[in-house]
């Protein structure tokens, strides 16, 4: 099949673009008002999106409470969303209104972060603290309205890592297992059983690809 996204005229039960733009990393931002009330919410569309600087962002479907919260204090947080924390992270997605703590309503234990004035989970063997860089109206957004997509980016000034997660000098993913966002209502965990290592190809003098070598665990 081919059709026109513009239109959307797939003619299939469910829009398929997320399951095709999957995986996708899963954005637990946490944020809080001036008045200190926090909100814990995750995102599907959410990435790195420079590695120096370290610069993330999230995409808000309509102003919601997290895109509210950074624009009014400059401010939020992503915890690394992981398998054990499926459920919670789960709950915290609830349309609650404005001022509702998820972090309570999740069971969840929030700490304010180190570098900037908003909370982060706990739990969570990962912690990105980002000041507001900039907020994106994506085209037909309408802020009166309350409608369309913004992109929220910010400034990664200080990252948390639980020690027990750092094996031989790295972040020890497989052992974290972070979620990941699927199409429609799937989701997939990443482990030692669904990944694998493989070093980059180089060329020999004449153009042609040399055979991988195996990694030596240095990273560039």
């Amino acid at each position: 099949m081919h059709y026109d996204a513009r239109k959307n005229e797939h003619g299939l039960p469910h829009d398929p673009f997320k399951a095709i733009v999957a995986p996708r990393p899963i954005g637990w931002i946490g944020s809080q008002n001036k008045k200190g009330q926090k909100n814990l919410a995750p995102y599907s569309y959410f990435n790195g999106v420079s590695d120096q600087p370290h610069y993330v962002m999230f995409s808000s479907n309509g102003l919601k409470d997290s895109l509210i919260n950074a624009e009014e204090t400059g401010v939020f947080t992503a915890s690394l969303a992981t398998s054990n924390l499926f459920d919670q992270m789960n709950v915290s997605s609830v349309p609650a209104k404005y001022g509702t703590d998820e972090f309570e309503l999740s069971g969840l234990t929030a700490r304010q972060g180190n570098y900037v004035n908003a909370p982060c989970v706990s739990e969570s063997p990962a912690v990105l603290e980002c000041e507001l860089w900039k907020v994106l109206d994506l085209p037909h957004s309408s802020r009166k309205k309350n409608t369309g997509n913004y992109i929220v980016i910010g400034h990664v000034i200080g990252i948390y890592i639980d020690d027990s997660f750092i094996k031989n000098g790295l972040f020890d993913f497989k052992l974290a297992e972070p979620l990941g966002r699927l199409g429609y209502m799937d989701y997939g965990i990443i482990n030692a059983e669904n990944s694998f290592t493989k070093n980059r190809p180089e060329l020999n003098e004449g153009g042609e690809v040399l055979p991988v070598k195996e990694w030596d665990g240095s990273y560039k």
